[in-house]
């Protein structure tokens, strides 16, 4: 049987075993580390239809949920706020958070971004003509927006940044579990401390600890969704990031697109980047709580499924030429817009909270680094970066980069 995970051998393309089996079809078993076998869904329209069934359950804490990888059975995953929860809890959740990040709080914060990005191309540009573009760039942007929405220090994002990457790339339980109460009680100690001030403050974290009321929302409510917060509010969007900039400066003439697109343009550029690059490789994980009968094959109560966004986004039956890298990838199969119809982001009541931040920290992390630094190129073949390997998030752990001088201050 198909083992799961699998490593990419290219930064922007899925794993080669996962093309050979989304050409059998839309419906895989799977085999995981602990050798349980799970359903893996490469389909779009199947995806699309499982993530919005309820009979299908993301509550982390049940016996039956699937562990995809050793670190996952840590308690500090069982479960994890928004997106391991069921509804009602979750619809609750959700959204007290809602507010926090609408469209309209997102467009106030984008000046900010900008200047924030401009910031540290200066920054970049003053030590250049070389940078590590991950610890330079792709990294602060998001933890700098991510630690202002919340209320948590930056001062401290040394600490919250390695303990995050410690959590999503440990081996197992164990280490998981030592970097995952790091942060916990590293949060826990920042609320109390809050709660404790005669001016909080108007962060997401003081807000919602004014309704913490232990029924509704309790302390370790509070808890779980800070922790999911600041690990997805910075980690993936850095990542992102960085393999955008990859990609890009592997297609010399998508480059050069988005270099022209206008500001109305931009969006679906950035759309086709978070469709070709597929930061994390899941777009779900869930257990069926009934059977469930779909493409001809009955998914039985207690068994797991697992939604593969970098296979659904290249579902041949949604894109025409789908492993193709185009930012001027316009309708669809049936003239549906296909930018916007990435699982990326997920579907159904899970899809990202966080959607509109990523989207924005993206156009203008890319839009202001190739308009200051028109000639930026990697420093070392793509080969031999330092990738991420071992799990269900791709990413680099550093991006040497290089330019002629010639940047625009």
């Amino acid at each position: 049987m198909f083992s799961y995970p699998q490593d990419r051998t290219c930064p922007y393309q899925p794993s080669p075993g996962y093309q050979d089996i989304g050409r059998s079809g839309p419906l895989h078993q799977v085999a995981l580390w602990d050798g349980r076998a799970i359903w893996m869904v490469t389909g779009h329209a199947t995806a699309r239809r499982l993530l919005a069934d309820p009979r299908l359950s993301a509550d982390r804490s049940r016996d039956d949920f699937p562990v995809v990888l050793p670190r996952f059975e840590a308690p500090i995953f069982k479960p994890l706020a928004l997106i391991g929860f069921d509804p009602p809890v979750h619809d609750v959740h959700r959204r007290m958070l809602a507010p926090h990040f609408s469209l309209k709080r997102v467009r106030d914060l984008r000046g900010e971004v900008e200047e924030l990005a401009g910031r540290l191309v200066d920054d970049m540009l003053r030590a250049g003509p070389s940078a590590d573009l991950v610890q330079d760039f792709a990294l602060p942007i998001p933890s700098m927006v991510i630690s202002e929405l919340l209320g948590v220090p930056y001062e401290d994002h040394e600490f919250f940044e390695t303990k995050t990457m410690n959590l999503l790339q440990a081996k197992d339980a164990e280490g998981a579990e030592a970097a995952g109460r790091a942060l916990w009680d590293y949060l826990d100690d920042l609320i109390t401390a809050t709660d404790a001030q005669s001016d909080p403050g108007e962060g997401v974290l003081a807000r919602l600890a004014r309704q913490v009321d232990g029924r509704d929302l309790t302390r370790d409510d509070l808890l779980r969704i800070a922790l999911a917060l600041l690990i997805g509010g910075h980690d993936t969007t850095s990542q992102m990031i960085a393999l955008g900039v990859v990609t890009l400066l592997e297609h010399p003439d998508q480059l050069a697109a988005l270099r022209g697109a206008s500001p109305e343009e931009l969006p679906a550029a950035v759309d086709e980047l978070l469709r070709i690059v597929s930061v994390t490789d899941v777009s779900g994980v869930r257990v069926a709580t009934s059977d469930i009968a779909v493409e001809g094959v009955v998914i039985r109560a207690g068994e797991g499924v697992l939604v593969s966004s970098s296979m659904t986004n290249r579902d041949p039956g949604v894109y025409d030429d789908p492993y193709v890298f185009d930012v001027h990838r316009g309708a669809g199969r049936g003239g549906v817009p296909s930018g916007r119809q990435h699982l990326t982001f997920g579907f159904g009541i899970h899809q990202c909270l966080g959607q509109n931040l990523a989207r924005m920290e993206l156009e203008v992390a890319f839009s202001t680094l190739f308009e200051r630094i028109p000639d930026l190129r990697l420093a070392v073949p793509v080969d031999e970066l330092p990738v991420r390997t071992g799990g269900t998030m791709q990413g680099v752990h550093r991006l040497p980069v290089t330019w002629s001088g010639e940047a625009r201050r």
